[in-house]
């Protein structure tokens, strides 16, 4: 498999590009608008067919490149049932999208969102917000909930093996990637701590508003095809 982890600075986000070697089919995940020109030079330099852009979730500090992706190179949009209703597919838990020979199973991991959903691709799960490297995603807005947060990270992704790779959609320290089995050790935000723990943390993070929650999330609801949309 062609694999690519890519960076956009002013979010903090990580884009993946994925892509079966014999078919040339090719995927990205969570890519950012300001970021289409770099990633679509990349997938013609390497001669690939994008064949499906998939969102994690609602972003709530960038818009999505999805819908430009769409239009400019005829990719289908992907996201969760309770994402963006503006996308080609909506997955639910154990939905399979295929390129080439490539598997990508959603799976159901709210509580950042509401709308989150992981990707595993063999050993690799891209986990958006829902588990960071030493961390996790926010729970208080979007339909954010805690609990929901708690049960996605210690029974969906926790269940995988611990040497699958994480790759998550944003890290703010350069970190870029960790493995299941070093979350469960080294987490503190969840290794040996209860669900009411893990509750209490959240609950008590009083982090600032993004500063585009109030233009990225109606962008993203209509799949980031938003003329001048602010990126700040």
């Amino acid at each position: 498999m062609l694999f690519r982890q890519l960076f956009d600075v002013h979010s903090s986000t990580y884009t993946y590009l994925l892509a079966d070697p014999a078919t040339r089919e090719a995927v990205l995940i969570d890519p950012v608008l300001g970021q289409v020109e770099r990633d679509l030079q990349l997938v013609r330099e390497l001669d690939l067919d994008l064949v499906y852009v998939l969102d994690t979730h609602l972003h709530a500090d960038h818009v999505t490149g999805a819908g430009a992706m769409r239009e400019r190179a005829g990719a289908k949009t992907v996201a969760g049932r309770k994402g963006a209703p503006c996308v080609d597919v909506q997955v639910g838990d154990g939905d399979v999208i295929y390129v080439g020979s490539i598997e990508l199973r959603a799976l159901a991991t709210p509580g950042h969102t509401d709308d989150s959903v992981s990707y595993l691709a063999g050993d690799r799960v891209f986990t958006g917000d829902a588990l960071l490297v030493r961390g996790c995603g926010r729970t208080d807005f979007q339909n954010g909930d805690p609990s929901a947060l708690h049960a996605s990270i210690t029974k969906v992704l926790f269940a995988l093996p611990d040497s699958t790779f994480v790759y998550p959609a944003h890290d703010y320290r350069g970190l870029t990637v960790t493995t299941i089995g070093e979350e469960k050790r080294l987490n503190p935000r969840v290794a040996q701590r209860t669900e009411a723990e893990f509750v209490d943390i959240m609950r008590g993070l009083n982090l600032p508003a993004p500063k585009s929650l109030g233009e990225a999330v109606p962008a993203n609801q209509a799949c980031g095809v938003v003329a001048a949309v602010p990126q700040g």
